[in-house]
């Protein structure tokens, strides 16, 4: 029988703004978190945090240590057993080289030295206490200054490639105005509220872990590489996460530590990091140093677009943050450079941090699209509408939706844009606060990983639906349980949805606001083929009403099968399955994007985001008090969900904005802010009117669902349009993220 099924687009379960399936077990306390499973015969694992940023562990007092009552064994690089995989090789696409005790060196303040096991948490704690350290110290190199900068070889993840596009020297030379300015933004931490934890357990050569992870099945390829072992033998249980934002993609030396314990002692071993050791191990946002120069001739429109970015990463791998990104594909200057470099300090590896490249390198792209706009005289959103892209720069490849300009005149319009003054420094409120109004462009790529995905549907006309998915709190367990609900034409409390388990099809990675539109795809094709075979079934039978119907084809509605562009033939599932014998129906799907689909058109999410800031003009303590961000991010499965996921990023961009930054001491190369009394992040108090706008579009070519993502492009944009509303609120412009207080004071 041909593929005549039908689905339908906006069913009765997308595009509903359903409440989390997980919200009730996570604010009852019912949710089981990697740290809450506690098998007979625990063990509790610490390790100790190097205190120096470069240099050698000279001393380690093992003895004292192992004397402590509670604690069962020490792990030093004198007696840790060899791994199978080599610590420095990566063995999935989402690797780094990793510290597992493989020498003395230290490489990072934070970096573990040392791991204690005891019967106890208290115990363990104590144990590596005893330890007392003692180094041999070399100087440290935290500064982005400390060490010579040097050309990124391009070579994949963590390795951007520049682009340069059109003759930029002409277009520099082509400027009647032009622009030289060099922003900086500081070094930023993920911690999510669940810090990284993992209880390993081994039975033979089989692996069990309960971590928090954003890469179920790629991780179990990893924790086998390294232990010799298959990676069907591994195991990985990851029901629920208390945030990620990348970092929880990605194995870790602690987790390998762990694992490597429980092996050397027979007894299940629990992990979890503290706090201050999520500022070690687990990557983050590096500092980066952005010069930008912009050109334009007489009549506003960009000659040149030339971003050179500067980046940290530690002393013995590659994470370069790609903020030069941020212009490749935004605005249709005349000519376009990128560029990439990196400096190498004593710092744990960066990684992959929510919107990484896009948020760091669109927070100096769009205050420096406000310089230019300035320094023509034109309003900042005026010079946008004259210069944002239509195709994509360089390439020519057309955008698959043009939602950018709706999202710049939806969201103008909220904002009440066209009553802002073009002069920075004449609005005050009623209580004599400087008022400034500012605006950033958002702009994220939309990619599509690989997953697969299962569904059963069982006699009674229910069905269950299966992927590895992770759900770190975007709300992944119910939209993706949307999709597959409409895919087999169920309504969504006739679904059962397993996700966060290795054993299940392997449901690709949660990140790059990739996860919706990867997985869901697999669950909608894997519903497909349940009601394909249905209809077939159906279709042969001679007493069903549907018999004969196959070259119409067929679509599910309401646990019923229809005949297409007949709804009078229509039967439930149910009885179509008991005159077949009884036995459920599963069927599969994958879902990834045909290549040459890419090569055909640039697929990104869009925005717009507008913010009021208001300025004490005498302490200079700044406050965000109105953001209107509109998006234009494809098909919405759930509105409650995608406005969270947005409201989120905006928060988050207040943060990078005026808030988030890891301090080092410059002779211990520690970070002296480790813990939420130092490390700042906004609270309820440093938030309010908050506006999310989404803008509908229709994209028929990233994926068959029209689905893109939500997650990053919140932050994208929204750290510019405040840096431009200060601009705006008290004529100083401040180039270096966070803004602080002392920053405007001596400006």
């Amino acid at each position: 029988m041909p593929d005549t099924v039908q689905h339908v687009r906006f069913g009765s379960n997308s595009g509903q703004p359903v409440s989390r399936r997980d919200g009730i077990a996570k604010v009852t306390g019912a949710a089981t978190f990697a740290a809450d499973n506690a098998p007979e015969g625990l063990l509790h694992a610490v390790y100790l945090s190097a205190t120096i940023a470069r240099g050698r562990v000279t001393r380690l007092d093992t003895a004292a240590a192992a004397a402590h009552p509670g604690v069962v064994h020490v792990i030093t690089p004198a007696n840790r057993p060899p791994l199978q995989g080599d610590p420095d090789d990566k063995p999935t696409m989402f690797s780094f080289r990793i510290e597992v005790l493989q020498d003395d060196s230290v490489r990072y303040a934070g970096q573990p030295i040392a791991l204690v096991l005891g019967e106890t948490l208290e115990a363990a704690t104590e144990g590596a206490r005893l330890l007392a350290p003692q180094y041999e110290v070399e100087p440290a190199r935290v500064s982005i200054d400390a060490a010579p900068s040097f050309d990124i070889e391009p070579g994949g993840f963590g390795r951007p490639a520049g682009v340069t596009h059109g003759d930029v020297a002409a277009g520099h030379a082509a400027a009647s105005r032009a622009i030289d300015v060099t922003y900086e933004t500081a070094a930023q931490y993920h911690n999510a509220m669940e810090t990284h934890a993992m209880v390993a357990q081994w039975d033979g050569d089989r692996l069990t872990l309960d971590v928090p992870s954003q890469a179920l099945n790629m991780s179990c390829a990893a924790y086998a590489y390294f232990f010799g072992i298959p990676a069907e033998n591994v195991t990985l249980r990851s029901p629920y996460l208390g945030g990620g934002f990348g970092s929880k993609a990605i194995p870790i030396g602690p987790h390998i530590l762990a694992i490597l314990g429980a092996r050397m002692t027979g007894r299940p071993v629990k992990l979890v990091l503290s706090r201050q050791q999520m500022f070690g191990p687990t990557g983050h946002r590096p500092t980066t140093r952005q010069r930008l120069r912009l050109g334009i001739d007489d009549a506003g429109g960009l000659t040149v677009l030339d971003h050179d970015s500067l980046s940290a990463t530690s002393s013995f791998d590659d994470f370069h943050e790609p903020a030069a990104n941020a212009s490749q594909g935004l605005y249709a200057a005349g000519a376009l450079r990128s560029v990439h470099r990196g400096v190498r300090l004593d710092i744990g590896t960066p990684g992959p941090m929510r919107a990484p490249g896009e948020a760091s390198g669109s927070a100096a792209l769009e205050c420096a699209m406000d310089e230019m706009a300035e320094a023509a005289g034109m309003d900042p959103l005026a010079f946008r509408l004259a210069n944002y892209a239509e195709i994509e720069p360089g390439t020519g490849k057309p955008y698959s939706s043009k939602g950018l300009r709706d999202c710049y005149l939806r969201g103008a319009e909220a904002f009440g844009w066209a009553e802002r003054p073009l002069q920075p420094g004449l609005m005050r409120d009623a209580d004599g606060l400087l008022t400034g109004w500012g605006m950033g462009t958002a702009l994220f790529p939309c990619p599509m990983f690989a997953a697969e995905a299962r569904a059963t549907l069982r006699p009674d006309g229910t069905a269950l639906v299966e992927t590895s998915a992770a759900d770190m709190g975007q709300g992944a367990w119910t939209s993706l349980a949307q999709i597959a609900a409409d895919s087999l034409g169920l309504p969504l409390d006739k679904v059962e949805f397993r996700a966060g388990h290795s054993s299940l099809p392997d449901g690709g990675v949660a990140g790059g606001s990739g996860h919706t539109a990867t997985a869901g795809t697999a669950l909608h094709e894997a519903g497909g083929d349940v009601i394909r075979q249905l209809g077939e079934i159906a279709a042969a039978d001679p007493e069903s009403p549907l018999h004969g119907g196959g070259n119409a084809g067929f679509h599910a509605r309401d646990g019923r099968l229809y005949v297409n562009g007949d709804d009078s033939r229509s039967e439930p599932f149910a009885e179509i399955i008991a005159r077949a014998g009884g036995a459920e129906i599963s069927g599969n799907g994958r879902g990834t994007r045909a290549p040459e689909v890419g090569e055909q058109f640039a697929m990104n999410s869009h925005g717009a985001v507008f913010a009021e800031v208001k300025v004490d003009p005498d302490l200079a303590q700044v406050r965000v008090t109105r953001l209107v961000g509109a998006f234009a991010a494809g098909r919405i499965i759930n509105p409650k969900l995608a406005e969270s996921q947005l409201m989120g990023g905006m928060i988050w961009g207040i943060s990078f904005a005026l808030h988030e930054e890891a301090k080092h001491d410059p002779v211990s190369g520690r970070i002296v802010n480790a813990d939420f009394a130092g490390y700042h992040v906004p609270v309820n108090a440093d938030v309010s009117g908050l506006q999310v706008i989404t803008v509908h579009e229709d994209d028929p070519h990233v994926n068959v669902l029209g689905v893109k993502g939500v997650g990053e492009i919140g932050i994208v944009g929204t750290v510019g349009a405040i840096g431009n509303a200060i601009r705006h609120a008290t004529g100083k412009r401040i180039r270096r993220f966070p803004i602080r207080i002392e920053d405007l004071l001596t400006a």
